[in-house]
């Protein structure tokens, strides 16, 4: 069996020799042998774990979950169980997919929303505290969209009380759904900003793309965007496992024979 040194190993994916290191500590490389000399001693399998980390992290993660799934499976491939890690590949790849889709349907209710059709009817104006009950969502939360400027509320002239009509109501349950499906409050914002100017087009690619004065720290600030690369990458990761069970299987029959 052909053996390869830190350095080889790190050379073979363009990394540093103190990133597989790392690797290897983290768990996401299955246990190494040494020499009589102390010197790690990988084999093609370590390369085959280390391309699949490379993989798994050449991205910003969408989120915990897409994170603790990606996590999961080079701990299952680094133990050996890769029937399980093939499994697991192909629910990472179901849960971006469905990240992806609630994504979309939030775009969905803003560009009809932008368009004209309402998404709320409540009759009467209400208080903050009601709003938030109605729309489950912390009274914190509703001041913080005010104060980031993603909505304006007006105030009852008698008492200086905000004051949230259907108008309002329409504007908010549109942040809440973009919200919880994903996108940050500057891309929302970004968006809401062009919304207001009254250019109703194009929502979608405001969204997903910040402008060149925007500072960009989030996965969440070109989301559909990230989405879409972590689809592929996910397909990918399908890819590369069932290449590393073919290969274990090619080694299992040759030592049959």
């Amino acid at each position: 069996m052909k053996h390869l040194s830190t350095s080889q190993l790190a050379k073979a994916v363009g990394v540093h020799p103190n990133t597989v290191r790392r690797y290897e500590e983290k768990g996401f490389l299955p246990p190494t042998a040494r020499s009589l000399s102390g010197y790690r001693r990988f084999t093609e399998r370590h390369l085959d774990c280390l391309r699949l980390t490379r993989l798994v992290f050449s991205n910003l993660f969408p989120g915990k979950a897409i994170y603790s799934s990606g996590l999961n499976l080079l701990y299952m491939t680094a133990g050996g169980d890769l029937g399980g890690a093939l499994e697991l590949a192909y629910r990472h790849l179901a849960l971006v997919q469905s990240e992806r889709a609630q994504a979309e349907v939030a775009v969905d209710l803003l560009e009809r929303w932008a368009m004209g059709a309402p998404a709320d009817a409540t009759p009467q104006s209400l208080k903050i505290g009601e709003t938030a009950r109605l729309l489950g969502v912390s009274i914190d939360i509703l001041r913080s969209w005010d104060r980031n400027g993603l909505i304006e509320i007006p105030r009852d002239p008698s008492n200086g009380y905000r004051r949230y009509g259907a108008q309002e109501l329409g504007r908010l349950r549109v942040i809440r759904m973009l919200s919880r499906a994903g996108y940050s409050t500057g891309a929302i914002l970004r968006m809401l900003i062009q919304l207001d100017r009254g250019e109703t087009t194009d929502l979608r690619r405001a969204l997903d793309t910040p402008r060149p004065d925007e500072d960009v720290y989030l996965a969440s600030d070109r989301w559909l965007t990230t989405l879409s690369q972590h689809e592929e990458r996910a397909r990918q990761i399908i890819d590369l496992i069932q290449e590393i069970i073919h290969k274990e299987a090619r080694v299992s029959a040759g030592f049959r024979e």
